[in-house]
């Protein structure tokens, strides 16, 4: 067999596996004052479980890696077989992927859209129904997405969350985070001299223009997720939180590559003897 399709049986197999056993894992409240520090806490949940997935994947690359190509042993049928479910998982997650893509969002009033160069779309026809504090307010909660990139994250959490299917505390997950990052933008806006009776006006008024909207496209509404309305208008109602935040750590998508490259020395020098043992087990 190729060498490179065994890899992929493999990862698919393994790394599947691995994702899923991860995935089932419980979600805890989150519960802090500071809606910056929440939402850094969020990400974070999001791709703990894929951390082990994604060790194991690179390990198995670190064994192709010294691998002959043809491999002299032909890989077992039955490890195919139970790989081909984790397969169909992964195609699904890429079609739902490139669906997110080229979905139309519908009328979304104001939202930063572009997964590497973000801009900020505001339509005229919301823009008359606020005053001037109003849309300087508006904008600014959007420049802070554009800052921190938020429509590329929210694509890539979603894929997170979808190879993770069909656990729905993947998707709690993903809903908690989603309603962090509404807070953390909104306090970050604040925290630039906004007002926050401004900011709650121009929520509700984009609420109420953006009832049609498709919230599931890859971009970062100013309405966000409609159950937390509620409690982010409480929040833009009392005074700015001063708790300090957490101490920041190292961001999930700078520790993974790190991770993999340890994986990756593993998988070069033990990835033989764990292939064999697959091999031996199966057959």
């Amino acid at each position: 067999m190729d060498r490179e399709y065994c890899l992929s049986f493999l990862v698919a197999l393994l790394g599947g596996a691995t994702l899923l056993a991860c995935g089932w894992w419980p979600v805890a409240d989150l519960r802090i004052g500071n809606a910056r520090g929440l939402e850094r806490i969020a990400w974070r949940r999001i791709w703990l479980p894929v951390a082990p997935a994604l060790a194991m994947a690179s390990a198995f690359c670190g064994w192709a890696l010294l691998e002959p190509d043809p491999i002299p042993e032909g890989m077992p049928v039955s490890l195919i077989l139970m790989s081909t479910p984790f397969l169909l998982l992964l195609a699904r997650t890429a079609v739902r992927g490139g669906r997110a893509l080229i979905t139309d969002p519908g009328h979304l009033g104001t939202a930063t859209v572009g997964l590497l160069r973000p801009w900020i779309v505001f339509s005229p026809r919301l823009a008359k129904q606020l005053d001037d504090r109003q849309i300087e307010a508006a904008l600014e909660h959007e420049h802070a997405h554009a800052r921190h990139w938020d429509p590329l994250r929210i694509w890539l959490a979603q894929l997170a969350t979808d190879l993770q299917w069909p656990w729905p505390q993947a998707r709690e997950r993903m809903e908690q985070w989603l309603i962090a990052l509404e807070l953390a933008r909104d306090e970050e806006a604040r925290a630039s001299g906004i007002e926050g009776t401004d900011l709650a006006d121009a929520i509700i008024t984009s609420a109420r223009f953006c009832q049609n909207a498709n919230l599931s496209a890859q971009a970062a509404a100013l309405t966000g997720q409609a159950v937390a309305l509620k409690e982010r208008i409480a929040r833009l109602l009392d005074p700015l939180c001063t708790d300090p935040a957490p101490a920041p750590l190292l961001s999930p998508l700078f520790a993974l590559p790190s991770m993999s490259m340890l994986a990756l020395g593993l998988g070069l020098m033990f990835g033989e003897r764990i292939v064999q043992a697959l091999f031996w087990i199966a057959t």
